[in-house]
């Protein structure tokens, strides 16, 4: 199994994590494809969305994958009158990670990022390898740390 920058950057923290692997399905990038495909609990796969605050920039927030982010709550939290999700041709530049395969870890640059509380509920949550087919599997208070993530309710309440 092929090391990722994200898997990298664990490894020289020193921060304990499983990679797993699955089978892309090009038609379907979803969190709850990736769910099916691994049988986890969709709400254990955490997406990876890139937004940019009208007042500091881009940021990043992880939220469970069948949930929706919540842009006034990601606003609020990162102190931003307004936040709107960055338009899908600027990832690739932005994080050096295309759809479907964005980590919250060893990206090109560090941007301020949130995890959704709902995190913590589990042992262990799964986020992007950094390539599509790819997940890690690790504890939410190390992912926190190694990403120095920002806690809060970022999804949409039913």
């Amino acid at each position: 199994m092929k090391k990722t920058n994200a898997a990298r950057v664990l490894d020289q923290l020193k921060i304990n994590y499983e990679l797993s692997e699955y089978k892309v399905n090009e038609q379907d990038l979803s969190a709850i494809h990736v769910a099916e495909t691994l049988g986890i609990p969709v709400e254990q796969i955490f997406k990876t969305l890139v937004i940019r605050g009208d007042r500091t920039g881009i940021l990043v927030a992880c939220i469970p994958g069948d949930a929706e982010l919540d842009l006034k709550a990601i606003a609020t939290i990162s102190h931003n009158k307004k936040a709107a999700m960055v338009h899908l041709k600027e990832i690739n530049n932005l994080t050096g990670y295309i759809r479907g395969g964005v980590s919250p870890l060893g990206m090109k640059k560090h941007f301020p990022s949130y995890i959704d509380e709902s995190a913590f509920h589990f042992p262990f949550i799964f986020v992007s390898a950094g390539i599509r087919g790819m997940q890690i599997k690790i504890n939410a208070k190390d992912l926190k740390q190694a990403v120095q993530m920002v806690p809060g309710n970022l999804v949409m309440k039913s």
